[in-house]
């Protein structure tokens, strides 16, 4: 009898913890607590949504020391030359904007400062600006990214000076179908007729014009080319109807190993400039061009050199010709110090000797603070 009620008991117990957990199994989750209608409050943090319109600026600091002697092109012996201010947003689904603000001792100049429109029919793309020109390789990129402290001599001579040709105008690009893995793009432009030490213009009529054609190509998994050809023309105002016509090839060659590229690559690269110019002495036809190469000897040091050579765009019976050697650190991605030793050899400039030999030391110091979008490659 007590086996029976003990046996009635543990039964009883067992099916009442049944019913409370099948209970508790089947009951629905406590409902989730309505969402807050109400708008931020200032200094809450907010969503990420709240910086979608805020633009990304950047500053790059460029220090440029220089001795030796060097009576053509006078530098200061220490100057914080061109540093950048980037201002770089997404306007709206169909374009960004660009602002480039160069920073001197001397004053502030825009750059830069172009809207891209990046959704038009056909795959074109298009710019509306100020903005560096696609002539050559070199001309397109910004002081600091150059593998120098310095620009090579076709570019101040043929181009118009260190800063090279920059125009005010429009863009337009568009990629061509090449066969096999080949990038290939075509790109014209037209820009107000007047650049400082290149063109310039007498009416509202007078125009610079520029045409490109890219080609670049995978050679292998750690080669790659560059090559590119141009076309510009501009007034110079020598006399009446006088133009100025430009014409270049570059070239760009990267080895980078998939296995030790982050110790080792190396890249060379090499321009032609001719330039045709109407004087009213007589047309002059100069021609001038560069070699150069970079080698990676460890993870953050860089060396190279480069050999260079220019007539004047004035007066082609004179030649400028240079050669210098590189030494590049980087203690990290955003800070760079780069020595320069450079010989070069000028050609009939006032105040200088007829034949004038300057040997210069120059150091570079870069640093970078903030988010500084990719420029061309």
């Amino acid at each position: 009898m007590n086996r029976f009620l003990l046996f009635s008991l543990v039964a009883t117990l067992t099916c009442t913890t049944l019913t409370f957990s099948v209970a508790a199994q089947t009951e629905p989750p406590p409902a989730a607590p309505p969402p807050d209608s109400s708008p931020p409050q200032a200094g809450s943090g907010g969503s990420q949504a709240t910086n979608y319109f805020n633009p990304s600026i950047s500053v790059i600091g460029n220090f440029l020391a220089v001795a030796g002697q060097n009576q053509v092109e006078n530098l200061p012996n220490a100057n914080l030359r061109e540093s950048e201010l980037g201002i770089q947003a997404i306007v709206d689904p169909y374009g960004r904007a660009d602002f480039f603000l160069s920073f001197g001792e001397q004053g502030v100049e825009v750059e830069e400062g172009f809207l891209t429109f990046t959704s038009l029919p056909g795959g074109l793309l298009a710019k509306v600006g100020r903005m560096r020109v696609s002539f050559g390789k070199i001309n397109t990129l910004h002081l600091h990214v150059l593998p120098w402290p310095d620009s090579p001599l076709p570019i101040v001579n043929l181009l118009g000076g260190e800063e090279g040709w920059i125009g005010t105008g429009v863009s337009l690009a568009e990629l061509v179908a090449l066969p096999g893995d080949t990038f290939s793009e075509i790109t014209a432009q037209v820009f107000r007729g007047d650049s400082a030490g290149l063109f310039v213009a007498q009416k509202r009529s007078d125009l610079a014009y520029n045409g490109h054609y890219r080609i670049f190509r995978d050679l292998s998994d750690s080669t790659n080319l560059d090559l590119g050809f141009s076309y510009g023309a501009g007034p110079n105002a020598t006399a009446s109807n006088a133009m100025t016509r430009l014409e270049g090839i570059d070239a760009t060659f990267r080895w980078k190993p998939l296995v030790r590229g982050t110790y080792r690559s190396a890249s060379l690269r090499g321009e032609f400039v001719r330039s045709r110019r109407d004087q009213p002495d007589g047309r002059q036809t100069a021609q001038g061009w560069f070699v150069s190469g970079e080698y990676q000897l460890a993870q953050r040091w860089f060396a190279g050199a480069r050999l260079e050579s220019s007539d004047h765009a004035d007066d082609s019976a004179k030649r400028d010709t240079g050669v210098a050697a590189t030494l590049t650190f980087w203690p990290s991605e955003f800070s760079q110090v780069r020595g320069e030793l450079r010989r070069r050899r000028y050609e009939g400039y006032p105040g200088a000797p007829e034949i004038y030999t300057a040997n210069e030391v120059l150091l570079q110091v870069q640093f970078a603070i903030g988010a500084h979008g990719a420029h061309p490659f």
